[in-house]
């Protein structure tokens, strides 16, 4: 009999990439987010899949243990959602996908500039009214630009090529920069005062909470453009909309938003937003948001399927799963205490 998989915040095309593996797994599919108040919807499975904002907490993960439930498989790169030391409590292994296609979010990130420099969204609202006027819609080449690239993983690297075929300017920050790349690392501060265009590409942590702020928007340069594809807590949209209002910043491309949970993913159309930030932003024509869909190709919704599944053989085969998340090792400065390192689970 196959295992039981409850799968989460489930949409339609979630489904038909799980689907292709149903003759393996007995998927159950669910369009509500994972939290507190629906985590009893995965009574009687063997593992849950799971994506960026359902809730992971403690709470929802001493459920889930109560449920005989000890696999919790991420269909998303990101778990600042994950309360690890929790997993690590309640036994619950965390796998995730580390890389599905940077290509797709990178490219995303480039799509948000050139509509927003050369104004694509106000241009198409025109032209569908017969409004063929100009006036409004000028840009800049983005030829000799400075853009300023903050995390240089595998997005990061891969917007780092676009731009260079654009032939910018680039400038990177990150913390654990890498060794013989040839990519001109700066200070944050450098990021901030000499980018026409700075773009987000890292995970969320503790250490870099709002890194976009009123102090850190006073540093840039006047007119900046702001592109965030990574993790809406990256930067404190208050400060963002004040920046905007005061003409400090040009222009600000959002796919990920610090309040998106229980909005994005979903159609709102029919009702009044509470979130007032969030209602000032969409309606100024220099902000273009997207409901976190820099991932939606094709080929990142296959890898994503065919990587969680890898994620669930591994577990249920009782072997090495590579890509776990590990509390233990989170607090070793240690590799060789690492149990992962050492060819074993992590508990």
């Amino acid at each position: 009999m196959n295992k039981k998989i409850a799968i989460f915040d489930a949409k339609k095309y979630d489904i038909e990439s799980f689907d292709k593996y149903k003759e393996q797994f007995d998927f159950v599919y669910f369009k509500d987010r994972l939290s507190k108040d629906t985590a009893i919807l995965a009574k009687g499975s063997d593992a849950v899949i799971c994506f960026v904002n359902d809730e992971l907490n403690d709470e929802v993960l001493s459920q889930l243990e109560s449920f005989g439930i000890h696999g919790v498989f991420l269909r998303c790169a990101g778990y600042n959602n994950v309360d690890l030391a929790s997993a690590y409590k309640h036994k619950i292994h965390i796998a995730r996908v580390p890389a599905y296609s940077p290509h797709a979010i990178a490219e995303h990130a480039f799509a948000l500039i050139l509509s927003l420099n050369r104004h694509i969204h106000k241009a198409y609202i025109r032209s569908r009214d017969f409004n063929f006027n100009l006036e409004g819609l000028k840009g800049f080449d983005l030829n000799n630009k400075t853009i300023g690239v903050v995390g240089t993983g595998k997005i990061g690297r891969v917007f780092i090529d676009i731009a260079k075929g654009f032939n910018m300017n680039v400038i990177c920050y990150d913390p654990y920069p890498i060794k013989d790349s040839g990519l001109n690392y700066v200070s944050l501060d450098e990021i901030y005062e000499k980018s026409d265009i700075i773009s987000l590409h890292c995970p969320l942590s503790q250490e870099n909470h709002h890194m976009v702020n009123e102090d850190t928007i006073k540093k840039m340069k006047k007119g900046v453009m702001i592109i965030n594809t990574s993790r809406g807590g990256l930067i404190d949209s208050k400060a963002l909309l004040e920046g905007l209002k005061e003409k400090k910043i040009g222009a600000v491309g959002l796919d990920v938003y610090e309040e998106e949970a229980n909005l994005f993913y979903k159609d709102n159309s029919f009702k009044i937003i509470g979130d007032d930030v969030l209602s000032l932003l969409i309606t100024m024509p220099n902000v273009i948001i997207t409901s976190h869909q820099a991932y939606l190709t094709k080929e990142a919704l296959d890898n994503i399927a065919e990587t969680t599944i890898m994620n669930l053989n591994e577990y249920f085969g009782d072997s090495l799963i590579k890509n776990e998340l590990c509390y233990h090792c989170k607090k070793s400065n240690n590799p060789s205490e690492c149990y992962k390192n050492r060819g074993n689970r992590c508990f």
